[in-house]
């Protein structure tokens, strides 16, 4: 089943800060690898994503960097983020972003399902309050859940 991820951060510093070059002038390039990235199904892009980190219905905050997406299944999702180049911008995550004890939301999806950023907002609220569920989970649940089912 097809798998949807939100994830986001606080920038530590604005958009148009140099000490955010590094973060801001590769968002293109990532986005392109994910876009071709064997799994990749969608994601909210462009200027639908940019009102959509300004508006409430993602808890609105200035310095808000996030990405909505559906990837084939998990094994594709991880490959993407952790075995291309995008691992190495992961691994900079504290350099760019304020710490937070959560990033990342996952739930399953129906196919050709393509979620909304309220859809994406309440299923990280969820897991925020109520820890890892069929609603709404994180890395360590989604890696137990489908490799007990592989």
């Amino acid at each position: 089943m097809p798998l949807a991820e939100y994830n986001r951060g606080i920038m530590r510093f604005g958009w148009a800060d140099p000490r955010m070059a590094g973060f801001v002038d590769n968002l293109e390039r990532v986005n392109t690898l994910a876009d071709r990235a064997d799994g990749f199904v969608w994601r909210l892009a462009g200027d639908k994503m940019e009102l959509a980190q300004a508006d409430r219905a993602l808890g609105g905050h200035p310095r808000l960097a996030a990405t909505l997406s559906v990837w084939r299944d998990a094994d594709a999702l991880e490959a993407f983020v952790f075995r291309t180049i995008h691992d190495q911008f992961l691994k900079r995550g504290p350099e760019w972003f304020e710490p937070a004890p959560l990033r990342l939301v996952l739930w399953e999806v129906p196919r050709a399902h393509k979620p909304d950023v309220a859809e994406a907002w309440e299923r990280f609220q969820h897991l925020e309050r109520h820890g890892d569920s069929e609603f709404a989970f994180g890395w360590g649940a989604a890696h137990k859940r489908f490799t007990a089912t592989s």
